[in-house]
């Protein structure tokens, strides 16, 4: 498989801490990847680099075979990868459905053709293209909703569905899992099952290691800002470097 995002040599360091260090991996078009680690490891510093919020230290970052170190966050968005954060980042005064719209305007027109009276048939074929998008994360029944009003959860989704609105080609998506309850947990598993077989890439960040082995055919774990292991959940689970840093004996 041709690498969709590649990163070679990549480190950030922060005074005399090195966050991220040396490390060297990719993803191919379609591939769901876990990126997994203690608390500090790396992970979100990671997702900072290759969405642009943090400028690289050492190394390049690669995107569809050109190098987009030192792009911008817009530039990056515009290119095909849409991220979510930790922390829930929604506008407490827009609906469900305006969430998605503005989001559209990244790699489109912008807000003024966005809610312009004379771009009235553009703005209906987004509204449709939006109940698409929410359709795909469950919440198109919910689509006048202040996102403010949605539970917890549904927030998350909202999330995921602002990062899709993008019409990304990669997906970041940094702990969606967090604070959700198991039958949460499962129907995101579902979700983002279902989105890898709608042809997205998807790198995901996630403690919840029960989600993580059975959803991703692949994991990288970072340790002190290294990759200290990849493999299969089974390879995962067999490193003892990666058991003696993150994962633990189930005894």
């Amino acid at each position: 498989m041709s690498a969709l995002l590649e990163l070679r040599g990549v480190s950030k360091n922060f005074g005399g801490v090195d966050a991220v260090n040396e490390i060297s991996f990719s993803l191919a078009k379609g591939e769901l990847v876990g990126l997994i680690g203690p608390n500090g490891a790396g992970k979100t510093t990671v997702f900072n680099l290759v969405s642009g919020i943090h400028p690289l230290s050492r190394g390049e970052v690669l995107y569809q075979g050109a190098v987009i170190s030192g792009s911008s966050p817009t530039r990056i968005a515009k290119l095909g990868i849409a991220r979510t954060f930790q922390n829930i980042r929604l506008f407490s005064s827009l609906t469900v459905i305006e969430h998605v719209m503005v989001a559209q305007t990244c790699r489109k027109s912008g807000l003024l053709a966005l809610f312009s009276p004379i771009a009235t048939g553009a703005e209906r074929i987004r509204q449709r293209q939006a109940l698409e998008v929410l359709d795909m994360v469950g919440l198109s029944a919910r689509r006048d909703e202040l996102a403010r009003n949605l539970p917890y959860g549904g927030q998350r989704r909202l999330e995921i569905a602002r990062a899709l609105a993008t019409s990304p080609e990669l997906l970041l998506l940094d702990e969606p899992a967090a604070g959700l309850n198991d039958t949460e947990t499962e129907d995101l598993r579902l979700m983002l099952e279902n989105l890898r077989a709608s042809g997205y890439a998807i790198l995901l960040v996630e403690h919840d290691m029960k989600l993580v082995m059975r959803l991703c055919p692949r994991i990288l774990v970072l340790n002190f800002g290294r990759l200290i292991g990849a493999g299969t959940p089974a390879e995962v689970r067999a490193n003892q470097e990666v058991v003696d840093a993150y994962l633990g004996t189930s005894d």
